[in-house]
Parts: C-alpha cells; sequence; structure tokens
C-alpha cells in the first residue's frame, strides 16, 4: 500500500500487525465456528482450545505464503490511484478473508477431526459461506482495527521518542 501510520512501516512491524491480527483470529473464530457447528458448550470450548496452537501456525503460515502473496497480485487490478486508505483495508480484508476462509474451511476440519478426509468437501459451500462470514466480521470489527491501533500507537510512540532526542 502507502506509508501510512495505521500500518506496518518495518518487517519487524510487520511481524507484531499479523500477530495481533492471528491471534485474535484464531481465539475468536475458531471458537464460534466450532460452537456452530457443534454447539455452544464449555466441552467444545475446551476441545477448540487444544487445536489453536496448530490452527496458529497453520493460518500464519497460509497468510505469509499463500494469501499475503496472492492479494498482493490481485490489488493492483482492483485498486486505483485515487482509492482511500479505508477502501484500501476493505479490499484487502476481503480478499484474504476469501482466500484464507476457502482454504480453511478445508484444512480447519482436517485438524479438528485429525484425520484427512472427503469430508470438509461434502458440505463445502454452507461450511465456507458460514465460515466466511465469522472471518470477515471478526477481522472487519475486531482484529484489524486493534492491529491498526496498535501501529498508530507505536509510530505515536516512535515521534515522541525523535522528537526528544532532537530537542
Amino acid at each position: 500500500m502507502y506509508k501510512e501510520d495505521r500500518l506496518p512501516q518495518s518487517p519487524k512491524e510487520g511481524i507484531i500487525f499479523l500477530l495481533i491480527i492471528s491471534i485474535i483470529s484464531v481465539n475468536t473464530i475458531a471458537p464460534i465456528i466450532i460452537g456452530m457447528e457443534l454447539g455452544f458448550s464449555k466441552e467444545n470450548y475446551l476441545e477448540t482450545l487444544k487445536i489453536i496452537p496448530i490452527m496458529w501456525i497453520i493460518v500464519v503460515l497460509l497468510v505469509k505464503f499463500v494469501a499475503g502473496p496472492l492479494v498482493g497480485q490481485l490489488m493492483p487490478k482492483f485498486v486505483g490511484k485515487t482509492d482511500g486508505f479505508n477502501a484500501r483495508v476493505l479490499l484487502t480484508i476481503l480478499l484474504n478473508v476469501t482466500v484464507l476462509s476457502l482454504l480453511l474451511t478445508i484444512i480447519g476440519n482436517w485438524v479438528g477431526t485429525k484425520e484427512i478426509s472427503l469430508l470438509p468437501f461434502q458440505n463445502f459451500f454452507p461450511s465456507w459461506f458460514r465460515n466466511f462470514g465469522v472471518a470477515f466480521w471478526i477481522e472487519l470489527v475486531i482484529a484489524q482495527p486493534i492491529a491498526r491501533l496498535a501501529m498508530k500507537k507505536i509510530h505515536a510512540s516512535q515521534r515522541r521518542k525523535a522528537t526528544l532526542v532532537n530537542q
């Protein structure tokens, strides 16, 4: 994108941004989806906690090596030079959630059931639409705003430190 206070401006900040979003996403999206699939109960939630570390690693790898590069190639085809920050962020979220939810509808089922089977393909579309909806709203309303706020605070802190050093 372009230099913006609410976005990472260095590789270190990129890692922090990714960690914030992925930790929030995995810890909210997975329990909600599993609750919708199997019912909301303490037992189901505790079972979800067992797979969250594995899912977090899978999500980070998919973001870095699949969704990130793919969305990076697609963005210039859809975004114009005059499009604003919010339009760019919304499109980025939409594309990332689409790619990740397509893959994780299958992979998440395999991790959750601890077996690779054709089961996720049998009910793919109803499951994917539900998963996409949950993930999209979590990203749009919770994970992304928190990560952008963290970036804004980091950059404000850096500016304060630079001002103190230059005085």
